[in-house]
């Protein structure tokens, strides 16, 4: 009996495609670098019309690129205006991929503007908030066919890199848990996404006392004054114990990132005080990939 003649072209080694996009300082580079590290083949900056033909290389029979990560957004000028109808292409012809949306709220883009001096690239010789309204008209498209939107307000470079891993990338550091602790202040708004929420606006508030009013939680006068009557030694006798069983079981379940949030009021002294010592007491134990944040230390007392 004749064999069947052998007909079938190698499959693409393509598996996995994500093509970042989102506002100018919502955290694409960082996000660039996530997948860089996990081995994902990366450009930066590429005008959409240039996606396709990079698409069709990878596709290529002869291609050994398996994963690989493209950020497009406003910085290519009129050439980004083709995204949305390239991304519709790609749906339409059925190429494996994943559209990743960072964005951010408007105080939050201004305020790393500030930090590195940057200009905006829809507003060189005006303002960033100019920049930023015109950079939301041109993303509307974009948001709406994301597979995954993460919004980056709160978030630390780390924090944005540890949810990506969650979400997005396979975990490489397979038993061993990262665990934020982060103080903020219920008066700037609430945290974002924590998967535990202590309040602990109830002890004893360093806001009141004029000497104590311009230092942080990191200060030892101020935790003195908040376990003046044996207050916070009450409430770690409380919460030691339920970190102690909590931890163990997220680890077990095989959760690759922990964030716990601690709130007070202006998220400056209690909160503050809070989440270093349960940051020195979990990360001293070298179980968890402990790191401390603190959202609103800085802003005036």
């Amino acid at each position: 009996m004749p064999t069947q003649k052998q007909t079938d072209e190698p499959t693409s080694a393509l598996t996995d495609l994500v093509i970042i996009t989102g506002f100018s300082g919502a955290g694409k580079s960082t996000a660039m670098a996530s997948f860089e590290d996990e081995g994902y083949f990366c450009v930066d900056n590429l005008p959409s019309e240039m996606i396709r033909s990079l698409v069709d290389l990878f596709m290529h029979k002869g291609s050994k690129v398996a994963r690989a990560a493209v950020v497009s957004d406003v910085r290519g000028g009129t050439y980004f205006e083709g995204l949305a109808a390239m991304l519709d292409d790609l749906r339409a012809s059925g190429v494996t991929h994943r559209v990743l949306f960072l964005e951010a709220d408007e105080q939050t883009l201004l305020t790393r503007y500030k930090e590195t001096r940057r200009r905006h690239p829809l507003a060189p010789t005006g303002s960033v908030t100019d920049g930023i309204e015109r950079e939301r008209n041109a993303l509307a498209p974009l948001r709406g066919r994301a597979d995954v939107v993460i919004d980056t307000t709160g978030l630390t470079a780390a924090m944005l890199r540890r949810k990506l891993a969650d979400d997005l990338l396979p975990s490489q550091t397979p038993g061993r848990m990262a665990v934020t602790f982060q103080s903020f202040g219920f008066k700037y708004g609430p945290t974002r996404d924590p998967d535990l929420l202590l309040d602990v606006r109830f002890l004893p508030n360093p806001h009141y006392e004029r000497d104590l009013r311009p230092l942080t939680g990191d200060d030892p006068r101020v935790v003195e004054f908040i376990n003046r009557d044996g207050e916070l030694d009450a409430f770690y006798e409380h919460v030691h114990p339920l970190f102690d069983y909590l931890l163990p079981q997220y680890l077990a379940e095989g959760k690759a990132h922990l964030v716990v949030a601690i709130g007070c009021t202006g998220g400056r002294h209690r909160s503050v005080a809070i989440a270093q010592h349960l940051a020195q007491r979990y990360g001293s134990e070298g179980e968890y990939l402990v790191e401390v944040a603190h959202r609103d230390v800085h802003r005036p007392a």
